[in-house]
């Protein structure tokens, strides 16, 4: 395809002359006297490459190029000029013109620069549109990826879901628990500035933190009175059987970890690895917190509801040794100043 070049110059010779010599290249050229002229043809018609003298009368060539290039960065531009200047040759590179030509020009130098600055225009205008078709790829496949994405999580959340009626149904006494402490806990976990992602896997594991009770015997999880040493001792390994249950299945948040270590407590007399205080999630913490709240507020076979102001009181009194004084200041405040109260979401 015939390349389209502007000539700007005052001297009339010249734009003859450099037309003449891009002709037998098969260049089609359109000459102005000036930059008022060039202004004219720009606003008329596309140019794969601008050649420019730098003094002219009125407006320079190089404040021409760089009022052209601020708003067609992508215009190609040499200087032609008889100023052998080397700053101002840098000058003019730096504001992005391609080239520099000396008058008087050997008929070669002049085609030599003209080839090399179309030929640096197509690269960076290939270039500009791989760039452009490769951004518009890449948003597509973001998209698909994120629709991808929401399925899974929906599928997720399902299977979650099942998991969570599995427990109740074996625990019918505890109904509901496992949803009062989501609420509790991801309301905890978003007041204290976790992030979205790290909000959302403290939901995911408050709602299965019981999944190892599938493993209990039911009649221990029903039953009226006080728990025996053994049957206690039974209840007791339901962390780790959550863990087992759950340590396989790949996820973006350490719920298994978390589902583990919501019974341990800061000063190690939690249970099942007797971990202390930095050695458990933050996450964990905040479930065991809501877990304990919910718990004592709640009614259960073996004893009436608590009431939230004893389950504030316990946790108020334990700060620090059992539970985590931070987890523990922000619940109080949930309650007694945000307005929080327990509902089954």
């Amino acid at each position: 395809m015939m390349a389209n070049v502007l000539v700007v110059d005052d001297e009339v010779q010249v734009l003859n002359l450099i037309k003449q010599l891009l002709e037998i290249y098969g260049y089609k050229c359109t000459l102005a006297p000036n930059t008022s002229k060039a202004r004219s043809y720009l606003k008329e018609d596309f140019f794969d490459l601008i050649l420019c003298d730098m003094h002219m009368p009125g407006e320079s060539g190089l404040d021409f190029s760089r009022d052209v290039l601020k708003q067609k960065p992508e215009a190609a531009i040499v200087m032609v000029t008889a100023v052998d200047d080397p700053d101002l040759a840098s000058t003019a590179l730096k504001i992005g013109v391609y080239g520099y030509i000396i008058k008087p020009f050997k008929p070669n130098e002049l085609v030599i620069n003209v080839t090399n600055a179309l030929h640096r225009r197509n690269l960076e205008r290939q270039n500009r549109l791989y760039q452009e078709n490769l951004e518009k790829m890449v948003q597509e496949r973001t998209e698909e990826l994120q629709v991808t994405l929401n399925d899974l999580r929906k599928a997720m959340q399902g299977i979650i879901h099942v998991m969570v009626l599995t427990i109740e149904s074996r625990d019918p006494y505890t109904a509901g628990h496992q949803q009062r402490v989501t609420l509790l806990a991801s309301a905890l976990a978003q007041e204290m500035g976790l992030s979205e992602k790290e909000v959302e896997g403290v939901k995911m594991a408050s709602l299965i933190h019981d999944i190892g009770k599938i493993s209990t015997p039911s009649e221990i999880l029903s039953k009226p009175g006080k728990l025996t040493d053994i049957e206690f001792s039974l209840v007791k390994t339901h962390p780790q059987s959550g863990y087992e249950i759950l340590k396989n299945i790949t996820l973006p948040w350490p719920i298994a970890q978390i589902v583990l270590q919501h019974h341990e407590r800061s000063d190690g007399s939690g249970y099942p690895l007797g971990l202390k205080d930095k050695e458990i999630l933050l996450e964990a913490k905040i479930i065991g917190v809501a877990d304990v709240v919910e718990a004592m507020a709640s009614h259960r076979p073996y004893r009436p509801a608590l009431g939230i102001e004893k389950a504030l009181e316990e946790i108020s009194q334990k700060k620090g040794l059992l539970y985590d004084s931070k987890v523990v200041d922000t619940c109080i405040k949930l309650f007694t100043e945000k307005g929080f109260k327990f509902e089954i979401v």
